[in-house]
């Protein structure tokens, strides 16, 4: 009786009655983005969920079950050891997908990444014969487009065919990365993602879609309905008298769900696939831009070397203080300074902010993103002068 009563702005999606007009934008939305993925004729399933975490966590939980239907009710106690794989650059949430279903950290079995962050594919097939000769079942592969730190697009085509080889789920990642499906100049990058069963895909990161908008795009049809449907006879009657395959709500993890899709119809809408292929070229183009300027500018260092793949741009600033210093360790020791420092001056002043992290063995560096499609040129020669501004007596 409440639900007639709601907020249209404050609606949510679990039944096609409570929301029709959501629940088709939301069918509609899904098969286009399958359709551009590459299964044929967008074919499959999938839902919009809280995040790109949630989306990979559902992407786990649908391997999980594909393999094993009887964890559903029997648990797991009534399943081998399970492992999943993932690069060892790969977003953290594969693991606590791991934890939060029961299956565990430990069984998340981290692969080497080459010195530009992407899976190398023959340590996968190491590990996936070495899971099976310790008695665990390898069930997931997870591989990464656009890796957090370093924008690295995972060889696709090559885990695709070990996923076969091996009968396990391939999962893609394209929370940072699969946006760039609209591109028709940067879509090389996910070659292979049409033979993935499942894509997280987040528009509210390179499309500039408000958060939170992530996507979970499956292949197989109604796997997600049998996996996670409990069907409550108060909210999904089977004698409705319309198609129940509208009543999304059963195979979603919540019940009542954020209306996340309707700021997305309205910017695809308004701006097409070509507004957003532009937007995300421009966002590329202004990160090679960057890159160019400081490759060989003095006091910069890459992270690695080549073009960045993605709008990740990593390197080091070398203050002139720790610039000409010949003792390595010492000058590893200070270059690992200097990046919170300039950090915590750009937010004093308030001009720019540009994250840093380490990796690996690596000191800090700065990664610096460009999603923001209102960003200029004149805004990446700023950054520089700033940050050679903000360092100059380090």
């Amino acid at each position: 009786t409440g639900t007639l009563l709601q907020n249209p702005l404050k609606h949510q999606l679990f039944t096609y009655e409570v929301a029709p007009v959501f629940v088709l934008l939301e069918y509609v939305t899904l098969k286009k983005m399958r359709e551009i993925i590459g299964w044929q004729e967008g074919h499959g399933d999938g839902i919009f969920s809280p995040g790109g975490a949630i989306s990979n966590m559902y992407a786990m939980l649908l391997a999980r079950y594909k393999m094993f239907p009887e964890v559903k009710e029997k648990g797991m106690s009534s399943v081998p050891r399970l492992v999943a794989f993932t690069s060892e650059h790969s977003h953290f949430s594969i693991k606590k997908g791991a934890a939060a279903l029961g299956i565990g950290t430990e069984s998340v079995i981290c692969i080497k990444a080459d010195e530009r962050g992407k899976m190398i594919p023959s340590d996968l097939e190491r590990r996936i014969v070495e899971a099976k000769q310790k008695g665990y079942v390898p069930f997931f592969v997870s591989a990464t487009a656009g890796t957090t730190v370093y924008g690295a697009f995972d060889p696709l085509m090559a885990i695709a065919d070990i996923c076969k080889k091996h009968d396990i789920w391939m999962h893609v990642d394209g929370a940072w990365g699969g946006s760039l499906l609209m591109s028709r100049k940067h879509r090389w990058k996910l070659n292979g993602v049409e033979r993935a069963n499942s894509m997280t895909w987040n528009p509210h990161k390179m499309m500039a879609v408000p958060l939170q908008c992530s996507a979970l795009l499956v292949r197989e049809e109604g796997l997600m309905q049998s996996c996670n449907q409990m069907q409550a006879c108060y909210l999904f009657q089977q004698d409705k008298q319309y198609d129940l395959s509208y009543d999304t709500g059963d195979k979603a993890l919540q019940c009542g769900r954020h209306v996340d899709i309707f700021k997305l119809w309205l910017m695809w809408r308004a701006k097409g696939t070509i507004g957003f292929e532009a937007q995300i070229d421009k966002c590329l183009e202004l990160s090679e831009y960057l890159y160019n300027k400081i490759k060989d500018r003095e006091g910069y260092e890459m992270v690695f070397d080549g073009k960045p793949q993605h709008t990740n741009v990593c390197f080091w600033y070398l203050p002139p203080g720790v610039r000409y210093l010949e003792d390595k360790v010492e000058k590893m020791k200070r270059l690992h300074k200097v990046a919170p420092v300039i950090k915590a001056r750009m937010m004093e002043y308030g001009t720019t902010m540009v994250s840093y992290q380490p990796q690996g063995d690596k000191v800090n560096f700065f990664r610096m993103v460009i999603s923001n499609p209102a960003a200029t040129f004149e805004d990446i020669d700023f950054l520089i002068e700033e940050i050679e501004r903000l360092g100059q007596d380090l």
